[in-house]
């Protein structure tokens, strides 16, 4: 893949060889954030995971205590008073069978997270085909099927992330913005890193965290030193 002039100019400032602690990783990543737009710090993961092992999956959701910079639209499956708690909760969309056209046939996707009640994953289910690889189906490890539907929204609202395993065993999540302070993604980062942390899986035999990088939407990575993880 060849990269811009101004791609390369900023992975000059970065040394590939270098596992930088995070403090100094976050500051060249908001550095080295040169887009016209205000690009998301992400944090990759990859671990000694084997995700096709059940008991090595990883999943959940942590809040990051600055949030994420995004506006997030939610989306609410629910029935009968839990539809008024939604709406008074700050849900973008709430409703239940009547919606399931308008996302399967219309394709209508305007929305970042769904929630749902438990009574509701049956009609729910019904999109898994659409709803399932754009990583968007409920699940109770991440908080999203839940009869508090009012603490699911205000968490998600807060900067609520949900971290998982991809198909290469590597978890991407969003820190915050460029435009955040370093003690702000600092903190995001140490929030998301101890839950990651926490989610290891017993049934782990080896090195669990292999590498941890930091990069901004549009620019290049900077490895980040695991020792102390």
């Amino acid at each position: 893949m060849k990269h811009g002039k101004k791609y390369q100019d900023a992975a000059k400032a970065i040394d590939r060889a270098t596992l930088y602690e995070a403090p100094e990783a976050i500051a060249l990543a908001k550095k080295v954030a040169t887009a016209k737009f205000d690009e998301t710090i992400e944090v990759h993961i990859r671990t000694g995971c084997d995700g096709r092992h059940a008991d090595q999956q990883i999943r959940g959701a942590v809040v990051l205590p600055n949030g994420t910079g995004k506006t997030v639209k939610v989306l609410v499956f629910a029935k009968g008073e839990k539809l008024n708690e939604a709406e008074a909760a700050g849900a973008d969309y709430v409703g239940g069978d009547e919606l399931i056209p308008k996302i399967q046939n219309d394709g209508w996707l305007d929305f970042d997270v769904v929630v749902a009640t438990p009574d509701m994953m049956g009609v729910v289910g019904r999109l898994g085909k659409v709803l399932g690889p754009k990583g968007l189906m409920p699940n109770p490890k991440a908080g999203t099927v839940t009869m508090d539907v009012t603490k699911a929204i205000n968490d998600i609202k807060a900067g609520k992330i949900e971290y998982r395993l991809d198909k290469a065993n590597i978890i991407h999540c969003p820190i915050g913005k460029a435009s955040f302070s370093e003690e702000q993604l600092q903190q995001n980062f140490d929030a998301l890193m101890d839950a990651i942390v926490k989610a290891k899986p017993s049934t782990l035999k080896g090195q669990y965290l292999k590498s941890v990088s930091l990069a901004p939407t549009m620019g290049p990575g900077v490895k980040v030193s695991v020792a102390k993880f």
